[in-house]
């Protein structure tokens, strides 16, 4: 019977050593309670502190003189950082444990987003950017691994939905109050906010979480190492979810990242607290993330994945229309779909990945945030070119190709190795 308590420690402080009979998580029980709510408050911070210089943008290009692109670097800098570290940070917590990295992650992140409040010029605040997603990679790296491990299959999908809903809160939150201190009081105190909520994030993800119990220390083995990666990449699925992670996120990212050029130039004229209202549209998908998650557990992640990229596409559509209240169905359109996909797609990665599955999970989000960064920018300049329709035409083509790869995916047949409703994948 599953106890009523979260697991202790073991007594000597390590972590990895699984209890006698150690069974994994389900919903409901106090344990997987503390896990959600850790988990929520993890994935709140990263968003928050990640994606809160997004709304910015403009005020950065005034008061430095870039243009849309060159000012994407405050976003962009910080998801490359990321990306370009996930894969040693997971390395990392593959032998010294899985809450430790995080911890780690979330209290060093919280600490340069304070400082780059105080940066004195927009390069310096870059580097201070960079640093931070390199540190902030802890968490993302080794989230879905520590949730994949921990959380019974069938109570999988609704763990990683609620993961990803503290994702949209945060997202949704950070955009939000920066935008709402920068109108008043300038982007300085904003980011130093934004850095103090991402420091209290980090401690109750640090009390929340329990110890792992399924965790076992693996030492850097460069043969075993290419042997996983070989194994990721010959799955006849893995490597089209990694794709799917780039343009889901590339796509995402970059509808929000001009969506403020827009909206605060004529005939809208927003001012950067009216745009943080616009921002809150990420609430639909702290919603559809945790719904979807659900529906995939049910229904099977082939059928859900290809409906929400179709979502995307219809939203994407109406924001070319330019009442300020279609653009915002067509916003709120766009951000369910995006996040019930990543839902879907994320705890896909889990399910197909039968062994080093934080590695697996690295490559996906490295695929995911180097999408933000690629795709990111390039969008800035077709803005340059085009305006929001140029912004518009890219990423529909993005979707097209990512609609391709969800109907792929489709078609592939179970594992075989995974028993009973577990082999929906």
């Amino acid at each position: 019977m599953q106890s009523a308590l979260p697991p202790q420690p073991p007594a000597d402080g390590t972590e990895g050593r699984p209890a006698p009979a150690a069974v994994k998580l389900k919903a409901g029980s106090a344990a997987y309670r503390a896990t959600a709510r850790a988990m929520f408050a993890g994935g709140f911070s990263t968003f928050a502190l990640l994606y809160c210089t997004q709304p910015l943008m403009p005020l950065f290009s005034r008061d430095f003189n870039l243009s849309p692109a060159a000012a994407s670097g405050a976003v962009s800098t910080a998801t490359t950082g990321l990306a370009l570290s996930l894969i040693p940070a997971s390395l990392l917590a593959d032998k010294i444990g899985r809450k430790p990295v995080m911890n780690g992650a979330l209290s060093l992140a919280a600490l340069l987003m304070v400082a780059a409040s105080f940066a004195t010029s927009f390069q310096q605040f870059l580097v201070l950017r960079t640093l931070f997603g390199i540190v902030l990679a802890g968490l993302p790296a080794v989230a879905m691994a520590y949730l994949s491990e921990e959380i019974d299959p069938l109570s999988l999908g609704r763990s990683m939905g609620l993961y990803i809903a503290g994702n949209a809160l945060g997202g949704m939150c950070g955009r939000f109050l920066s935008a709402l201190i920068a109108d008043g009081f300038g982007w300085r105190p904003a980011i130093l906010t934004l850095g103090l909520l991402g420091a209290a994030g980090a401690w109750e993800f640090r009390r929340s979480l329990p110890p792992s119990r399924h965790f076992k220390p693996i030492r850097l083995n460069l043969p075993g190492l290419r042997r996983d990666i070989a194994s990721h990449f010959s799955d006849d699925g893995l490597p089209l979810l990694f794709l799917c992670g780039f343009l889901l996120m590339g796509a995402f990212v970059s509808l929000y990242n001009y969506l403020g050029y827009r909206l605060m130039a004529a005939p809208y004229n927003l001012r950067p607290g009216a745009l943080g209202l616009v921002f809150s549209l990420y609430v639909v998908g702290m919603w559809s993330s945790a719904w979807v998650g659900r529906m995939a557990d049910r229904f099977g992640r082939r059928n859900m994945l290809w409906i929400m990229v179709a979502l995307m596409g219809v939203g994407l559509s109406i924001t070319l229309f330019a009442s300020l209240l279609l653009m915002m169905l067509g916003i709120a359109l766009f951000t369910f779909g995006f996040f019930g996909g990543h839902s879907v797609a994320s705890s896909w990665i889990g399910r197909r990945a039968l062994r080093a599955r934080a590695l697996a999970s690295a490559f996906y989000l490295t695929a995911y945030y180097l999408g933000s960064s690629l795709l990111g920018t390039f969008s800035g300049l077709m803005w340059r070119y085009g305006g929001w329709n140029g912004v518009a035409a890219i990423l529909g083509f993005a979707l097209a190709i990512l609609l391709w790869l969800a109907l792929r995916l489709r078609t592939l047949l179970p594992l075989a190795s995974v028993p009973g409703p577990a082999a929906r994948p």
